[in-house]
């Protein structure tokens, strides 16, 4: 397996995308006003059944900044996997630190009163768990793998990761962290990644099967040129461009990339989650998947099924699926990786012995034999070698006859 950095690996593309000037001097509804997604994606109106409530967001990031005002109350728990960050999770981590805080407001911010940055679930409540990308006390691998397992095990409902390593495989120790994820029955959403940070394809954990990955798109539908990227694994596309964001230190700054898309996909699932409490997480993704406004062929490479559709996968009759249509990682690990097999000791069964039994023959069946003997011993070679007496007088014949018979019409000519 090749080996990479931590910064060869790893692409926090929304931080590091174009960002539109940090904490604008103009009002702060002016954040609230550019949330176009909330009406045209049916949020506000998936809101009158559900906000989320009772659903439980982990974020895998830089860390939260849990006082801002669009957040407080908000983070009910919170973690630190790189071993320099605090318990909480809310010291903020380089490389992007604000980065943490902009994904937590745009799935479960509730803004500040009538202003600020209003997430899709503000109902749902948050975990922070800080991961750092470019130090720590482990691998990147690793601070992902801990704080998965960390999550689930810590009630998260949803997990986030709006971020993209630049390679589409992953570790074995993702395996793991992931199909337990599954089984607990935590849905995983990931960023694909955006062309504009250098991510021309999309990365792990977008490629890992059962995780739903998103894509990026403008307010007319088109998927951005920069805030986005292509791949097979992607289930649904969002606003990826001009987002509001809450920054560390109570501001606002407008940003880009799929980094901002992915929350905003979690906080409606979490409005599903809520008002579906009976489905599984294969039924939560098929509904969210299914009643997404297709742009050309469902399942391609730049929309997957579409734009996603809060209303409609809150409200719509969705027929329930047996399995989750972008796959699982359950099925996946024993067809692609080694695995070593345990030899297991089988007792076999030891037959009983066949009883020592003494053979009786009658005087009778002694003649038959010694008959048949005789037969084979003595009857017929005799027979064969009269036979071959035979042919050989019949040759023998034969010729004497054709000899006679030649002189004789000598002697007539």
């Amino acid at each position: 397996m090749p080996m990479f950095t931590r910064r060869t690996r790893l692409s926090i593309f929304a931080a590091v995308a174009l960002v539109f000037g940090a904490a604008l001097p103009a009002s702060a509804d002016v954040y609230r006003r550019s949330e176009w997604w909330l009406t045209d994606y049916g949020v506000t109106r998936a809101w009158r059944t559900a906000t989320g409530e009772g659903i439980t967001i982990a974020i895998i990031d830089s860390g939260i900044e849990g006082d801002h005002s669009d957040l407080t109350g908000q983070i009910i728990g919170g973690t630190d996997m790189s071993g320099i960050g605090s318990p909480d999770g809310q010291t903020l981590l380089s490389p992007n630190k604000d980065h943490g805080t902009k994904v937590a407001s745009l799935a479960a911010g509730h803004g500040s009163g009538s202003h600020g940055v209003m997430g899709t679930a503000p109902g749902a409540k948050l975990l922070s768990v800080s991961v750092s990308f470019d130090r720590g006390d482990s691998t990147t691998d690793q601070q992902v793998a801990d704080g998965v397992n960390w999550a689930v095990d810590h009630g998260a409902d949803i997990i986030v990761m709006s971020f993209v390593m630049n390679r589409p495989w992953w570790t074995p120790e993702w395996d793991k962290a992931f199909l337990k994820a599954e089984k607990a029955g935590v849905l995983i959403v990931a960023a694909a990644g955006n062309r504009g940070n250098g991510t021309t394809s999309i990365g792990s954990p977008a490629t890992i099967p059962g995780v739903l990955a998103v894509g990026g798109v403008t307010r007319s539908g088109k998927v951005s040129s920069f805030a986005s990227t292509p791949g097979s694994t992607i289930g649904v596309v969002a606003a990826s461009e001009r987002l509001p964001g809450s920054i560390p230190g109570g501001g606002r700054e407008f940003w880009n990339g799929t980094s901002g898309a992915a929350p905003i996909v979690a906080g409606i699932a979490a409005l599903v989650m809520e008002a579906h409490p009976e489905l599984d997480t294969a039924n939560i993704v098929n509904r969210i998947l299914v009643t997404a406004d297709p742009v050309g062929k469902v399942g391609n490479i730049k929309y997957g099924w579409g734009i996603i559709d809060a209303y409609g996968a809150v409200t719509a009759d969705v027929p329930d699926v047996e399995s989750n249509p972008l796959g699982t990682i359950a099925e996946w690990i024993p067809l692609h990786r080694f695995v070593e097999w345990e030899s297991t000791a089988v007792p076999l069964t030891v037959p009983d012995p066949i009883a020592d039994e003494t053979l009786v023959v009658s005087q009778e069946a002694n003649s038959r034999a010694n008959l048949e003997r005789t037969w084979v011993n003595v009857i017929t070679p005799v027979a064969a070698i009269g036979g071959l007496v035979g042919s050989f007088t019949m040759v023998l014949f034969g010729f004497v006859r054709r000899l006679v018979l030649a002189r004789t019409r000598a002697v007539t000519r």
